[in-house]
């Protein structure tokens, strides 16, 4: 039988972490579903139009099409190094194994520490309906769940009843104790948008968006009347129930694609918070409802392991002439851990990864500085950026460029400069009339002058509020909001490996053309204001209930 062998030049399966096992290297594929290629020479030669004879570019296009290491390099960290919770085991050894990738390439890596977070191990589960009928049920603990010291815990689920006041709600909380409590509204249907568009008849999804929004408005009214909020997935509500003795949380946050759930966090202390699929939720609270007291039996192993280190992991290709200027290639490293953190952020991760490795080929000398940064605790404040800049004054203060990536596996199609600074579109302009046309034709190349808004939604806010040139990479969709993003879905096979390898070519062509770039972008601010304040990192856990 014909094997197929994942290749890692240049990576190496021993650069797996301490305690996770390489992943087998070879495969055989069923003759009835022949496996995709994996390796860059089974690829045809990508050809490219460049407008000038750059002979750096055109080395950083071959060895960034036809010999890239993004499959390679995703196998290991989404499949065997798996999803990075800030503060747990799992991020650390990611941490180290970032550090050990750097160093096989020659590139100078090391983890800084900024400040601590809560620990947490997530370990095995078991989620069941044993009465009225039996039946196992989808779901996952949320993240910093408490576990039943792998003991199986066996309670009736019920509904959070209506309230008048809270104090209401605190009269009725020793009925919590010993039950599984459902806190999210049910759907009527876990069928996606589209599906409705195109089978369903006028008088159906009139039928269908009025028990919804009937639903909804009765849950509001539910948790209002408790005097306390939901949060991402069960907030200072749960945290309220798991204090007065319940067996577990119950919730549900189900997205738009078929099967998949966000999965965010819980606050809870001593009983598991956990999220079911859309289904499942929808059977249990249908159970509860009708009076069937259905039992409910969870067995799951977690550690809460109180603060621990977290940090930042950063590269740098030290610069020649200029080695006290600086370009940064930026990508959240942290994820949540319902999945593997596929497209949110293990591609944007590859990405610079993949970037670094072609310029310390291609480019080992460049003029200015290069870093990049793999930044922890994004997902919860963009907690290790802020901390970065406010640690290295130095680097800011002559920043020539930073490159963000942070929105899903899909080809980038625009490179958005920000910072209010005069003149940068003007250096973003002259980079792009260097770049090959099929990096030209279908890619927005904009820098504002504005004035830029409050930092938030990823990474290179940070650097754009402390007047700095900042530009995000924003790739193509592919229902990242609606399947990936957070959700139990983010996994490997979600993965657009073409568009990633152009991503990471186009995002070293950048970084090169910048180092190149005769003048540092000015640090004259646009007129306007106000200037937003960009805060300051939490440098221990900083709760968000």
């Amino acid at each position: 039988m014909r094997k197929l062998v994942i290749l890692a030049a240049g990576v190496g399966m021993l650069a797996c972490s301490p305690g996770v096992q390489p992943a087998p290297t070879s495969v055989a594929p069923s003759p009835a579903a022949p496996q995709p290629p994996v390796t860059a020479a089974t690829q045809p030669p990508a050809v490219a139009t460049f407008p000038t004879d750059d002979a750096v570019l055109k080395r950083i296009w071959t060895e960034g099409m036809d010999n890239t290491q993004t499959r390679q390099l995703s196998h290991i960290l989404m499949d065997s190094v798996g999803p990075r919770l800030t503060g747990s085991p799992n991020m650390k050894n990611a941490n180290d194994w970032l550090v050990r990738m750097y160093t096989s390439w020659g590139i100078n890596a090391k983890n800084e520490q900024y400040g601590t977070w809560r620990g947490w191990r997530r370990g095995t589960q078991s989620i069941d309906l044993l009465s009225p009928r039996v039946r196992s049920l989808e779901g996952t603990m949320l993240a910093w769940s408490p576990g039943t010291n792998n003991q199986p815990v066996i309670g009736t689920a019920i509904i959070l009843p209506t309230f008048a006041d809270s104090n209401a709600f605190a009269r009725w909380l020793p009925q919590a104790r010993g039950k599984y409590v459902m806190i999210s509204a049910p759907k009527l249907s876990c069928r996606p948008t589209a599906d409705w568009n195109q089978f369903g008849s006028a008088s159906a999804r009139a039928f269908y968006a009025a028990d919804t929004a009937k639903s909804n408005a009765e849950w509001r009214a539910r948790t209002r009347g408790t005097g306390y909020s939901t949060g991402l997935a069960g907030g200072a509500l749960s945290r309220r129930i798991d204090a007065a003795g319940a067996a577990g949380v119950l919730t549900t946050r189900p997205t738009d694609a078929v099967g998949a759930i966000a999965i965010f966090e819980t606050y809870n202390v001593n009983s598991p918070g956990i999220a079911l699929s859309c289904e499942d939720y929808g059977l249990v609270y249908r159970l509860a409802e009708s009076g069937m007291s259905p039992q409910i039996r969870v067995t799951a192993d977690a550690a809460l392991l109180g603060e621990q280190p977290v940090f930042n992991t950063i590269a740098t290709i030290p610069g020649t002439t200029k080695p006290d200027e600086y370009i940064v290639l930026s990508a959240h490293f942290d994820s949540w851990d319902g999945a593997s953190g596929a497209t949110d952020n293990g591609t944007g991760t590859i990405v610079m990864m993949e970037a670094m490795r072609i310029l310390k080929k291609v480019y080992p000398n460049p003029k200015r500085t290069i870093i990049v940064g793999h930044w922890s605790s994004e997902e919860h404040g963009l907690v290790g950026s802020r901390a970065w800049t406010e640690d290295h004054p130095e680097v800011l203060a002559k920043l020539q460029a930073i490159y963000n990536q942070d929105n899903g596996t899909g080809r980038i199609q625009s490179v958005s400069g920000g910072g209010g600074l005069v003149g940068i579109n003007d250096h973003l302009q002259a980079w792009k009339a260097k770049l090959p046309k099929e990096f030209t034709d279908s890619i927005q190349y904009r820098a504002s002058t504005t004035v830029p808004t409050s930092p938030g939604g990823t990474d290179g806010a940070v650097f754009a509020c402390k007047a700095t040139p900042s530009f995000g990479l924003s790739s193509s969709n592919w229902n990242y909001g609606s399947e990936t993003w957070h959700t139990n879905r983010d996994t490997f096979d979600k993965i657009v490996f073409d568009d990633v390898r152009r991503n990471a070519t186009l995002t070293a062509m950048l970084v090169y053309l910048s180092s190149e770039d005769p003048e540092l972008i000015s640090r004259t601010k646009v007129e306007g204001g106000p200037w937003p304040d960009c805060g300051k990192a939490a440098r221990s856990t900083s709760g968000r209930m």
